[in-house]
């Protein structure tokens, strides 16, 4: 086992008192996940960085070889609208694989601050509200998982159905190896090297689908615990003022004691949610971009619809992965701007009024920070939410009716 792992392990040990070691109890099945395609910021051996390029470049070259079909094609606008739908959507993979291999260091410091906030939580409840947002990410994990699988053995049946059919029918017609629902061009005899170019494609496509699932959830998994902070902060604040409410002077001074707790790992929050998100700012404008390209084209490719059910099927595949890609991001934003403000939710609510007038200031200071909203901005220009998510729905049709319209005259 790798060393850095088990002295990220080791600072989880405390005789003296329960502790959160995220690695072994929350990020357990992320750490497999990213290990598989080399992305876990823990292990980055000189055989790890040869995975990558092995792996980053499989991915790298199917799209080269999607994109070179203009070069052998009479240039059309159904040929353009045929390779950019498959090609911008591995485009979009390898943007996420990408994005976590430039920033593995940023990961690395991400989680360490992470489990840093995690070391100085010893309450028992606090701990199983860490622990209750740590299975819900786990679930939304493996759910994500088996629809991944789910999806690809779709994408691989897909290009295996001719072969079973034609063993079905038990023809005597040679069978045709260009069954093809992505057009590519290797500039080689594809008939003859028709197994070689099926593993290359179907290994682009397990590669990059585990990318996304990969990364997809790690990001989610981060952020469900962001959201357990914010609920933490929350418990103290209710804490603080039961306690108050009990006269004594050293009451008061333990209420203030929670409510500056309450006050910093509200802040540890916003700051760990912020610090993630900004320095992938460039990886999600590029997906923003490069998503909307891709719904565009496969849009404009179901509704062209002829008599290629293959086609059909792989467009409709990519259409409902993206946009379930784009509902689950949202999403979780939107959780984190909803989380917070549960935070002042929760303030307003208790019987602030009752506490001791020294206890009523540090609250009316509270309050005040309340009337500014937080949200998470991908690409440095868009507040992540799910009205958003609805507003960037609603701009792939439009782009897309303008797109169907024109070729239409």
């Amino acid at each position: 086992m790798n060393i850095r792992v088990l002295l990220f392990r080791q600072t989880c040990v405390d005789s003296h008192r329960e502790m959160i070691c995220l690695v072994t109890q929350h990020f357990n099945i992320n750490r497999i996940l990213l290990l598989i395609i080399g992305l876990w910021p823990y292990q980055r051996s000189p055989l790890v960085e040869f995975q990558l390029i092995i792996l980053y470049g499989t991915l790298m070259t199917f799209i080269v070889f999607q994109l070179t079909s203009f070069t052998t094609s009479e240039c059309t606008l159904n040929l353009i609208y045929t390779v950019l739908s498959s090609a911008f959507f591995f485009i979009c993979l390898a943007i996420k694989y990408n994005s976590f291999w430039i920033n593995a260091d940023i990961l690395k410091s991400s989680l360490k601050q992470l489990q840093d906030v995690c070391n100085e939580i010893t309450d028992k409840n606090e701990i199983a509200i860490i622990e209750k947002y740590g299975r819900k990410a786990k679930r939304i994990t493996i759910a994500l998982i088996l629809l991944g699988v789910c999806y690809q053995f779709i994408f691989i049946l897909l290009y295996i159905w001719p072969y079973i059919h034609h063993i079905m029918v038990l023809t005597n017609k040679s069978r045709s190896h260009a069954s093809v629902h992505i057009m590519t061009e290797y500039f080689i005899d594809q008939e003859k090297y028709s197994y070689l170019i099926m593993l290359h494609r179907h290994a682009a496509c397990c590669i990059g689908s585990l990318a996304m699932v990969a990364t997809g959830t790690m990001l989610i998994t981060y952020l469900q615990h962001t959201c357990a902070m914010f609920n933490i902060a929350c418990y103290r604040i209710e804490q603080a003022i039961g306690i108050s409410q009990k006269t004594s002077f050293k009451n008061e001074e333990n209420s203030c004691k929670q409510i500056i707790r309450a006050v910093n790992i509200h802040c540890n929050a916003i700051k760990l949610s912020n610090f993630l998100i900004s320095n992938f700012e460039g990886s999600f404008f590029c997906l923003i971009a490069a998503g909307m390209v891709c719904l565009c084209c496969n849009l404009l490719r179901v509704v062209s619809y002829t008599d290629n059910i293959g086609q059909l099927i792989l467009s409709l595949n990519i259409l409902i992965i993206l946009y379930l890609y784009l509902f689950l991001s949202n999403y979780t934003a939107q959780k984190i701007t909803d989380h917070n403000e549960y935070v002042f939710v929760t303030i307003y609510n208790v019987r602030w009024y009752m506490a001791p007038i020294r206890i009523q200031k540090m609250i009316l200071f509270l309050l005040q920070r309340g009337n500014k909203s937080f949200h998470l901005i991908l690409g440095g220009v868009f507040v992540a939410s799910l009205q958003s998510a609805a507003s960037l729905t609603s701009t792939s049709i439009s782009y897309f009716t303008v797109l169907y319209s024109t070729r239409q005259d």
